[in-house]
């Protein structure tokens, strides 16, 4: 695989159920990985694009949170409907989805 041109990154964070921190797990997340998979696909994407599950990310209460790189930008409450506009505003455009973004004081 070449050098992606951008790598999202998805909290499938799972914690035990009344935990006080939360997890994106629970909220969703494993859903949004495969919306992201499925996207990704249907666009041939994934030779410019590398999507990875991954542990906890931070802010967990505004999950589930999504972190693109090479920007560096947290997006949180991301819901399977709002991967399409990720991908086609931010991941290929290059224009950040400000609805989505965490707030400063998170991230």
């Amino acid at each position: 695989m070449a050098k992606p041109h951008k790598h999202v990154f998805v909290c499938v964070q799972s914690r035990p159920p009344g935990h006080p921190k939360g997890a994106c797990g629970g909220r969703g997340s494993p859903a949004l990985v495969q919306a992201f998979a499925d996207e990704l696909n249907r666009r041939g994407l994934w030779d410019r694009i590398a999507l990875t599950g991954t542990g906890c990310l931070g802010p967990c209460g505004g999950g589930p949170n999504v972190l693109v790189y090479p920007e560096g930008l947290l997006y949180h409450g991301v819901q399977a409907a709002d991967v399409p506009t990720l991908v086609s505003e931010h991941l290929l455009a290059d224009r950040p989805v400000a609805r989505l973004l965490a707030p400063a004081e998170v991230w």
